[in-house]
């Protein structure tokens, strides 16, 4: 059996995403928690960065499309600019993650019922192994409450899965990497 190898992907960490989620300031801490976990661990950190057309308020550059305070990069960091809710779509995500020959992705970021789940969905579809921080995503107030479209999601994507992979939800305090 191949080894297995995890992944870190932060999903869209930026002022315009974030703003006005649900527990923000509790869910960062967890978010910069876990990424300092990985980097100890020498885990690849991968963040994502939502970009909209010009004219968007997430446009490349506008204040909203920039990562929130407090957000370092590492020179060993890698960032995939993305223009649609999957992560993969269009992008060189699957093809960076071979390359790191990596199997299992920890997920966490803003916008639960888009990016994020999106994300998930699609990873497992792909053949990844993926485990979402049930404490590491947030979102906004729609039809329903964000406290219950983080719940929703958290049981729902815990019942998705393929014949061969499935969606974890862990809260951050039980994630462990496989290095």
């Amino acid at each position: 059996m191949a080894n297995k190898k995890s992944a870190l992907l932060v999903i869209d960490l930026q002022m315009g995403p974030l703003w006005g989620t649900y527990k923000k300031e509790e869910v960062l801490c967890t978010i910069k928690n876990l990424i300092q976990k990985a980097k100890i661990e020498e885990v690849p950190v991968i963040y994502t960065q939502h970009e909209e057309l010009p004219g968007g308020i997430l446009t490349r550059n506008s204040p909203y499309w920039q990562f929130v305070d407090g957000v370092s990069l590492g020179s060993q960091d890698i960032v995939i600019n993305k223009l649609a809710t999957d992560a993969f779509n269009h992008t060189k995500l699957q093809e960076i993650l071979g390359e790191l020959e990596v199997t299992h992705l920890v997920v966490m970021g803003a916008r639960t019922e888009y990016c994020v789940d999106t994300t998930c969905r699609a990873a497992i579809s792909l053949g990844y192994d993926v485990t979402l921080v049930k404490n590491g995503h947030t979102t906004v107030d729609g039809i329903i409450p964000a406290e219950k479209i983080i719940d929703h999601h958290n049981y729902h994507l815990s019942t998705i899965g393929t014949p061969d992979r499935k969606i974890k939800v862990v809260k951050e305090r039980d994630i462990e990497f496989l290095i």
